[in-house]
């Protein structure tokens, strides 16, 4: 029990910020290889648990190179690897799950359910120890679990690559210099095969047509992957719709009809063996209007609704860079930002510590809460000027309260933005500087 206690705070004071231990070389602790582990995630409201399910590797290893003991956002979750013999930290990833966001449902508070999480880290050459640490709405290690895990274990599955039809959209430079990501197919059935790769691109193109995507574009590798489903289209419950599909995506997660997600993470990543990849994109192949962004976790988004585009960067800004949706409508079982607590998303605070968020980039004398200019109604909208008058104001850096679906007590750093309405072109500045230095954590020493 002690020793619980003395991880559980070691665990908190590596989750209030940014840390850096000593800087080590990759080549000191790893191999060219992926370790991916498997987790189930149990539980309910009152109380979570954490299940180790298995490994399995294979050759080469597309994530960072650099900065492997320090963390960019705290997020929902941290994996920490620890040298067994040494207790040096070697590695650390931290991500939110699907699992977390049930936990703060109403079902939640009257039923248990379990949710699969997997993890991709570097091939340790000696054995570690790994602990994952999920926290609750405070920050606070809510459970954790450690497993030491030796590389020679006969029971860590040594996998082939990926069978999945790949196609190359852009190659900047190798998986360790570069951000990697991998659209994946889903709901296109046999003979759809042009059809995906049409919409792969299309992605592609959206996403990089937006800034700061644009401009940084040179440090992403991005490569599409056909799985065959045997339906056209995801399941779609709330139409009595169920298909057999690739990553066996659905809507009405949480019973709310447009969030589109998969539970079968193990399918997934089983899909993906060996492709170096770093954030996955599902592509879902229907109409309907939906989508899921989940931090360094999955991004889904459906390919032929009028939104496409839009809905994609929203949803690739949840998932690369953390961002946390500004828009609110106050409607959820449980608050996720309490007072307290200052949100871990660069774009959201409670002003609970914002000198830690977008203080620096406030106008002298900046009122907070700050007044809402006067711009047209998106929903009414209709001129070229009045879209203009729009879209300045995701370039106005203020206070504003309303965001992370509460009208109150969480501010947000502008009137309108990307991740707050599908109707702007822009990230606001606090948004894209979040991006940028993700970016940079990423792909710069």
């Amino acid at each position: 029990m002690r020793l619980r206690r003395l991880f559980l705070s070691m665990c908190l004071v590596l989750t209030v910020t940014c840390h850096t231990l000593r800087a080590q070389q990759f080549d000191d602790y790893f191999t060219d290889q992926t370790l991916r582990l498997d987790f189930i995630l149990a539980g309910n409201a009152a109380e979570q648990h954490i299940f180790y399910a298995g490994a399995t590797s294979y050759a080469g290893w597309a994530g960072r190179r650099n900065h492997l003991s320090e963390i960019m956002l705290r997020g929902n979750g941290q994996l920490f690897m620890r040298d067994h013999r040494s207790q040096q930290l070697i590695y650390t990833h931290t991500f939110s799950t699907l699992f977390q966001e049930w936990v703060s449902t109403e079902e939640a508070t009257r039923t248990s359910r379990s949710f699969e999480a997997t993890f991709q880290v570097p091939y340790p050459k000696d054995s570690v120890d790994i602990t994952l640490c999920l926290l609750d709405t405070h920050g606070q290690p809510k459970t954790t679990y450690s497993q030491t895990i030796d590389p020679k274990d006969i029971l860590i599955r040594k996998v082939e690559p990926s069978d999945g039809t790949l196609r190359t959209l852009k190659a900047n430079g190798k998986p360790s210099e570069c951000v990697d990501i991998v659209i994946v197919a889903e709901g296109y059935a046999e003979g759809e095969t042009d059809k995906f790769f049409s919409d792969a691109q299309r992605a592609y193109d959206a996403l990089f047509a937006h800034e700061p995507f644009l401009s940084l574009q040179d440090r992403f590798n991005v490569v599409a992957c056909y799985l065959p489903s045997k339906d056209s289209g995801p399941s779609i419950p709330h139409h009595h719709i169920w298909h057999t599909t690739a990553c066996q995506s659905h809507f009405d997660t949480f019973y709310t009809d447009r969030y589109l997600t998969t539970s079968s993470l193990f399918r997934l990543s089983d899909s993906l063996n060996g492709i170096p990849y770093e954030h996955i994109i599902v592509l879902a192949n229907t109409g309907n209007y939906g989508g899921g962004g989940i931090y360094n976790q999955l991004t889904l988004t459906t390919s032929d609704h009028r939104t496409f585009s839009q809905v994609l960067v929203h949803e690739f800004g949840h998932e690369y860079g953390g961002l946390g949706d500004e828009y609110f409508y106050d409607d959820q079982y449980e608050s996720i930002y309490p007072a307290d607590t200052e949100p871990w998303e660069p774009n959201l605070t409670t002003l609970h510590d914002f000198s830690k968020k977008w203080a620096d980039m406030l106008p002298v004398n900046c009122a907070i809460p700050t007044p809402p200019a006067k711009i047209p109604d998106y929903r009414k909208a209709r001129t070229a000027k009045e879209w203009k008058a729009i879209d300045e104001a995701t370039q106005r850096i203020g206070v504003f309260e309303g965001g992370g679906y509460q009208s109150k007590g969480v501010y947000r750093p502008a009137q309108e933005c990307r991740m707050k309405i599908n109707e702007v072109t822009h990230f606001c500045p606090v948004c894209t500087r979040a991006l940028i230095r993700m970016t940079d954590f990423y792909t710069r020493p």
